[in-house]
């Protein structure tokens, strides 16, 4: 997994457009240092004040940029996430929803042959406060330097959480959405072990929705593997109406399995402490230090 620092050189591709204008404004804001913008046919325009490029391998030579946060349209997804990936980028977010699943699987397969991390899609991006480093569009009041790390399926639920932390005096280390789509770029099995084996993390908050399996995979991985750093997780959805059909893509049920009970009794049986709402994470944090 790679995780961008301070003062690292990013480029956001589709940055002409109108939630590229606006996103890489408020990145500007953050302290990230957007280098560079792409966008086909539109180069040597700037965008606050940031120059645009024709290419992705372009922006790279003339910044040396080398992670790419994606505001494509999904028919547009998966040439731009090849043209980064061929082109060298090792870290790509995703921001983009709707993206068709054969695109998404790949881009993931093309990622892992060039030891590149995806983010997404369908995703909030990623946010590295003590870093003032974010890749994305998550709102930076929610969040704070610190040293929980958090995960989540849901991008709204990322930054309750994180400003629920951030309230109660627990900063995060790193905050990244994986994204609600069946196919994520990279899974909270993964940040996981990532975070576990992170110095700068003395806390991982795990959060999850009904529908998928991937809270139940990830239980069990913890269950197998052991930790030692402590988990807290929140499972949106106890109160989700059965046989209604709601939510994005990832949110598939299955009889009982991908359920919020079914989650919540698989946290549990690994040991990991589950809140019954987002306001109940810092105070379990707090249990756990």
């Amino acid at each position: 997994m790679i995780i961008p620092g301070r003062g690292e050189p990013v480029m956001v591709q589709g940055m002409t457009g109108t939630y590229g204008r606006l996103h890489t404004k408020l990145m500007l804001q953050y302290g990230t240092k957007v280098a560079a913008g792409v966008t086909p046919g539109k180069g040597g325009q700037a965008v606050e004040g940031v120059p645009v490029y024709d290419t992705v391998a372009e922006a790279m030579e003339k910044t040396g940029a080398r992670a790419s946060v994606c505001f494509v349209p999904a028919e547009y997804t998966y040439s731009a996430g090849k043209e980064a990936l061929d082109a060298g980028v090792t870290l790509l977010v995703l921001i983009t929803e709707h993206v068709p699943v054969r695109d998404e699987l790949r881009l993931v397969q093309l990622a892992q042959t060039r030891g590149a991390t995806i983010i997404g899609p369908n995703c909030p991006g990623i946010i590295v406060p003590s870093q003032k480093v974010k890749m994305g569009i998550m709102p930076a009041p929610s969040f704070s330097p610190g040293k929980v790390a958090l995960f989540s399926r849901s991008g709204t639920l990322t930054y309750e959480i994180a400003g629920q932390l951030t309230a109660a005096g627990y900063g995060q280390s790193v905050a990244v959405g994986v994204g609600g789509d069946p196919i994520n770029g990279s899974t909270p099995i993964e940040w996981m072990d990532f975070l576990q084996n992170d110095p700068g993390t003395d806390v991982v908050v795990a959060v999850g929705e009904i529908g998928g399996d991937a809270e139940e995979r990830l239980a069990r991985h913890i269950k197998k593997s052991g930790y030692g750093k402590p988990i807290v997780s929140y499972v949106a959805g106890r109160h989700a109406p059965k046989e209604k059909k709601m939510g994005h893509a990832g949110a598939i049920i299955y009889g009982d399995f991908g359920t919020a009970d079914s989650k919540i009794r698989a946290f549990t049986d690994a040991g990991v402490k589950v809140a019954r709402t987002p306001m109940e994470v810092p105070s379990l944090v707090r249990q756990s230090l």
